[in-house]
């Protein structure tokens, strides 16, 4: 059985060579897991608590290589409009991961939650980017969806 490299070191002031793993924003949400770096190595992540990986973070790993992390393209959606605030509101109202800028809104390229973009006015541009949302509002890296049952608030 051949052993993969481990990281366990996320360190974010690497300046020095690194392969590159390209990956989605689903996949960048890791604890435990085994990744292959563009050039086909493949290595275990394994992180003391689950992490949000952004684009340039490095793993270091136990043979000595560094990796950094990019954002891979992925199918959003742009959402503009005259009333980017209602949008917004919309949209974080849903637990949408939202990307922000001065420009427009991005989003996962769903289609219901577009269809009621539309509905609300906003013109929309799909397109294949990276997508990099907000973090969450208390400092955890993300947003997660969750229901809204009795206790659902009862993190």
């Amino acid at each position: 059985m051949a052993f993969l490299p481990l990281a366990q070191t996320v360190v974010t002031d690497w300046d020095g060579d690194a392969e590159t793993c390209c990956l989605e924003y689903d996949a960048r949400f890791v604890r435990r897991k085994t990744l292959v770096t563009d050039t086909g190595k493949r290595f275990l992540v394994d992180l003391a608590k689950t992490t949000s990986l952004n684009a340039g973070d490095i793993l270091s790993l136990s043979d000595g290589t560094y990796v950094k992390i990019t954002a891979a393209a992925e199918p959003v959606l742009r959402v503009t409009g005259t009333n980017m605030a209602q949008l917004a509101w919309h949209i974080g109202n849903r637990h949408t991961p939202c990307q922000i800028t001065p420009e427009a809104l991005t989003i996962r390229d769903d289609p219901v939650i577009g269809h009621m973009l539309a509905h609300l006015g906003a013109t929309l541009t799909r397109a294949m980017q990276p997508f990099t949302p907000e973090g969450g509002a208390y400092g955890h890296g993300r947003t997660h969806g969750h229901a809204h049952g009795k206790t659902a608030h009862d993190h």
